[in-house]
């Protein structure tokens, strides 16, 4: 069996494709046949060695992927062989609050980049069949985290206001489920044509952050002094000034990313005077999973996949991700 494995190196991208040995599944495990994987921002932080608690040595990255159930270890009964299947980010978080020794898939411990990996048969979700796997690939950490943020912990409402910070992965996701909720959505970007596709598929506002760089006052504007009821702050504290300017009294900014730095004064008043709720978001369980999954069969809403790389292409596929010109999610197919 073939696999990458990454040697975080803060100078330059190390990915070395290794032969590994795949065993038998022990009682209550599975080993899958990987079909898909997806990228996120973390897997390059992890890669340059700037994201806390990786493996020490060569690991496997990747936390998102999909494929079919060949294997069975004993005492399994959730799954059966051939069952299509994506695997949770947090391997054995299930349902209640999150702990702090929770273990995540391709940074405390190796990932799915790879032919074939052996999981507990818990920490694997059913996926439903209209998906192909490199859509089901994309699920595990994006989908997952723009899900909570909006339903599990946001709350979100009919009629309310949602506002999204850029056209990756999280954010689209967002834009997909809010709608399918019943919800307004404004998106930012610095590309027209990332904006217009995002319209294309249902925003109802696009603001261009690089030719109005005041964004939360367009946000104030365009909602007559409202403002948005849930955000999803993907920068961090690059752009959480204008996140909780740009958030409507009572309302919560979800952060769930560091895309813009993390060197910048903070203001508390907005989440004083406002009476904000800011949260931190990192990813859910996999009750949450399911709950997502009901919710996606039933509107049968797709992910955006921009690319698709052969498993041979894996470097390029990080390049791509780095140069942070694609829309929505980059797929890796075996």
């Amino acid at each position: 069996m073939k696999a990458w494995k990454v040697i975080p190196d803060e100078k330059q991208l190390n990915l070395q494709q290794q032969d590994i040995i795949v065993g038998e599944p022990d009682a209550g495990e599975v080993r899958v046949r990987i079909r898909a994987t997806s990228l996120n921002k973390r897997d390059l932080m992890v890669a340059n060695g700037t994201y806390p608690g990786v493996k020490e040595g060569g690991l496997i990255p990747l936390s998102d992927g999909a494929g079919e159930v060949i294997a069975l270890g004993k005492n399994v009964n959730s799954l059966a062989l051939g069952d299509r299947v994506a695997n949770l980010f947090w391997r054995d978080w299930m349902d209640g609050m999150a702990s702090s020794d929770g273990v995540a898939m391709g940074g405390a411990i190796d990932g799915v980049l790879a032919d074939e990996v052996i999981l507990p048969a818990h920490a694997l979700v059913k996926i439903p069949d209209f998906l192909s796997f490199e859509e089901a690939a994309t699920l595990p950490c994006a989908a997952l985290t723009a899900w909570n943020a909006l339903m599990e912990t946001g709350n979100l409402k009919p009629g309310q206001t949602v506002l999204t910070l850029g056209t990756g992965g999280v954010s689209l996701f967002a834009l997909q489920f809010a709608k399918a909720a019943g919800a307004k959505v404004i998106i930012t970007s610095s590309s027209e044509g990332k904006l217009s596709r995002a319209k294309e598929m249902g925003a109802d506002i696009g603001i261009n952050y690089r030719t109005t760089p005041d964004w939360a006052e367009e946000v104030l504007r365009l909602t007559e002094g409202r403002g948005a009821d849930i955000v999803i702050e993907t920068g961090g504290p690059g752009t959480l000034n204008q996140s909780l300017h740009a958030a409507a009294f009572n309302g919560e900014v979800t952060m769930i990313g560091v895309q813009a730095g993390i060197g910048e004064n903070i203001s508390p008043l907005p989440i004083l005077f406002k009476k904000l709720r800011l949260q931190g978001i990192m990813v859910g369980n996999r009750k949450m999973f399911e709950n997502m999954l009901a919710q996606i069969s039933k509107h049968e809403i797709r992910p955006v996949v921009d690319q698709v790389f052969s498993f041979e292409e894996t470097p390029a596929a990080f390049q791509t991700m780095e140069n942070a010109s694609h829309f929505g999610k980059i797929a890796i197919v075996n």
